[in-house]
């Protein structure tokens, strides 16, 4: 079957689904394949629970009318994406980067939505499977969409701006991570800033942190809406008043100073707030709005949360972890002022062969710290040479274990790692 007529369904089924366990009535099935599983074998039970038509690109499974054959059922799934996104024709903003890029999602939606009808990614929904499911939200009463891409391998970047075809793009940042797909921080930058060489062909608009010589310096000729943590550089000038531990700033609008609190932990998220409200200024949003929807703004998902236990106070920031991060998160924590304070550090995955080496970095910048009490988790940290009052455990549950038996009381704790290490099982026993 050929795609204006896959099109044509759709609009007549417009839920998607690709996991066979989420069947909504009426939904239409793309039968995608894994390292572990082929959906194609699923077809039929999709189907039973009431989707209206389900695409398999195994025609052994094509078994009656309701079920669709293509070529590639991943490429049908992204290619009805595109043509649904040119037909719908709202504008779409890209978001990437290393770091902060689900939060500044999250914001950059928060302060529009103030005006306008949105589409954006739900949760971290960001990759070639995640951004067309995206897109297919779209719909005709929907005015601007809103794209977290992801990437961990070079060319990435570029595969989905030419699904979702973007007018405007925002990398938050550039660091150290994913080093095992990209093979270096070069190749995370070249990646990354493949969004500014779309945007630059299409005519497209990126926001961008003057700030920041590694973007700014990778942006050609495209065109740009800034906004800036240096004084002397020029766009829409944020400056941090304090951070102790929630984020309270000050943005330069054409007004006058505006003063924004917001409810999350770090110094580093400045630039993910000041990009939301420069992208709400370029959009017409009043002032006044962007700072009630930024200070309104409450995180979850163990990011960038503050967390109060009987017991002790949490700064959680476990959903994910790189060199660059852990160094901001630690730089921040090392600035707040507490009778106690405790580090629980994960390894940090995905680093290729520097591995190592980063995790001794860490390491080496931990032991500088003022901190009465270190724990680390996993296998890279437990191969590091390690100062003799830092507890390491091979995994969190251990951790977990100990902290059971030794119930520490009144202490502020930094708890940063990667999703993997599954650190947030750590949370009842704090």
């Amino acid at each position: 079957m050929n795609l204006e007529a896959i099109y044509q369904i759709f609009q007549n089924h417009p839920l998607v689904t690709t996991d066979s366990r989420k069947i909504e009535e009426g939904s239409l099935f793309f039968a995608l394949k894994g390292d572990r599983f082929n959906g194609n074998a699923y077809a039929l039970d999709a189907l039973g629970k009431g989707a209206s038509y389900a695409v398999v690109d195994e025609a052994e499974y094509a078994v009656n009318d309701k079920i669709v054959l293509v070529e590639n059922a991943l490429r049908a799934l992204q290619d009805l994406a595109r043509l649904h996104r040119q037909k719908i024709n709202v504008p779409i903003l890209a978001i990437t980067g290393t770091n902060g890029k689900t939060t500044t999602k999250e914001l950059v939606a928060s302060v529009l939505s103030k005006k306008y009808n949105l589409v954006y990614t739900e949760g971290n929904l960001n990759n070639h499977i995640g951004v067309p499911l995206t897109l297919l939200r779209l719909r005709p009463e929907t005015e601007i969409g809103i794209l977290e891409m992801g990437a961990n391998h070079p060319g990435e970047i570029d595969e989905l701006c030419r699904i979702a075809l973007p007018d405007y793009g925002l990398i938050t940042n550039v660091g150290r991570a994913h080093l095992e797909g990209f093979g270096s921080f070069e190749g995370v930058v070249q990646t990354k800033t493949e969004l500014y060489r779309f945007l630059e062909k299409t005519n497209g608009t990126i926001f961008i942190n003057n700030a920041n010589p590694f973007l700014t310096g990778n942006t050609g000729n495209v065109k740009k809406v800034s906004y800036t943590t240096a004084k002397e550089l020029e766009g829409l000038e944020g400056e941090i008043v304090s951070a102790d531990p929630y984020l309270f700033f000050k943005t330069l609008f054409p007004k006058g100073w505006l003063y924004i609190k917001t409810r999350l932990v770090g110094s580093y998220n400045l630039e993910n707030a000041l990009a939301a409200a420069a992208i709400g200024q370029y959009f017409g949003i009043d002032p006044t709005e962007i700072s009630n929807a930024i200070e309104a703004y409450q995180p979850d998902n163990n990011r960038s949360q503050l967390v109060v236990s009987d017991r002790n106070r949490l700064l959680l920031d476990a959903y994910n972890a790189n060199p660059s991060s852990t160094r901001a998160a630690l730089e921040n924590f090392a600035g707040l002022i507490a009778p106690k304070k405790g580090v629980i550090l994960g390894d940090m995955l995905e680093l290729g062969s520097v591995s190592q080496e980063e995790h001794q970095k860490i390491v080496d910048y931990l032991s500088t710290m003022k901190l009465d009490q270190v724990f680390l988790i996993g296998p890279n940290y437990s191969e590091c040479k390690l100062p003799e009052y830092f507890h390491c455990f091979r995994q969190a549950g251990d951790l977990m274990n100990y902290i059971a038996q030794e119930q520490p009381s009144g202490y502020l704790i930094l708890v940063k790692g990667s999703r993997g290490m599954k650190l947030e099982i750590i949370r009842p026993v704090l």
